[in-house]
């Protein structure tokens, strides 16, 4: 720059240092801002279906309460004329353990699939390397075994229809009674496909599980809006400093010209 006196071009190297300083800085909080942004949309995307799942394992906690209190309520209504009955429809009866044995079979594995989608939610968030296609399919493998429960359950529950109506129909009362209390035994108690917990104690479980990953995603929602809101501030604060360096430049280059 002809003219101009080696302090003043001293003066403009340093405004202009400190420009490419404060652009370098804006370029890293645009991109921690972006980061921020898509890991926000992932884990917003993780606690909707985590309310689904929530949801899910409400409605079949309430139904498998409905189911047992009915078989409590049958127990108790037949058990007055329990003594005048001698029959047993015994294919209703294995009927209800087989589907028991499934539906527990599925209650392990919905709670499995459960627990693998919040380890790999919580890898997620520390890997961003992580497959969202990964993330995405094990939560569809835990919504679609949440849904063959509720289905199992609902299958239960019309067999259980079933075998009320029969046995009012054959006037078994006694009959009744005994299915009433296998029926709620099944449900209530321990048997030898399910060691650690009972049906109703396993529909408790997957739903108090799947409070805690809702919890958990939730948190880890409200954590990400936290970071991006304070990386929008310090972008915001960063725009400002280059525009202010920016607007120094040029008004020193132009004292130096004019001089």
């Amino acid at each position: 720059m002809k003219g101009i006196n080696e302090q003043k071009k001293a003066e403009l190297d340093t405004l202009a240092a400190q420009v490419l300083d404060a652009q370098h800085e804006l370029d890293q909080c645009e991109a921690t801002v972006a980061a921020l942004t898509e890991k926000l949309n992932l884990s917003q995307n993780l606690l909707a279906e985590g309310e689904s799942n929530t949801t899910q394992a409400q409605n079949n906690k309430t139904l498998i309460d409905a189911v047992v209190q009915s078989a409590l309520d049958l127990q108790n209504n037949s058990s007055i004329a329990y003594k005048e009955i001698a029959a047993a429809d015994s294919k209703t009866k294995d009927l209800a353990a087989a589907i028991k044995i499934l539906m527990d079979k599925l209650i392990y594995s919905a709670e499995m699939i459960n627990k693998l989608a919040s380890i790999v939610t919580r890898k997620k968030a520390l890997n961003p390397l992580i497959s969202d296609e990964l993330v995405s399919m094990i939560n569809t493998a835990g919504s679609d075994a949440n849904n063959a429960v509720a289905l199992t359950l609902v299958a239960l529950q019309s067999t259980f229809s079933a075998t009320a109506s029969n046995i009012m129909s054959e006037g078994a009362l006694a009959l009744e009674n005994t299915q009433a209390i296998t029926l709620y035994q099944m449900l209530t108690a321990k048997t030898e496909e399910n060691k650690t917990a009972s049906s109703l104690q396993l529909y408790i479980r997957a739903y108090d599980t799947a409070k805690i990953n809702y919890t958990q995603a939730d948190n880890a929602c409200k954590a990400l809006i936290k970071q991006l809101n304070d990386a929008n501030r310090i972008l915001d604060s960063a725009q400002v400093k280059l525009n202010s360096l920016q607007s120094g430049l040029a008004a020193a280059n132009a004292a130096a010209l004019a001089s």
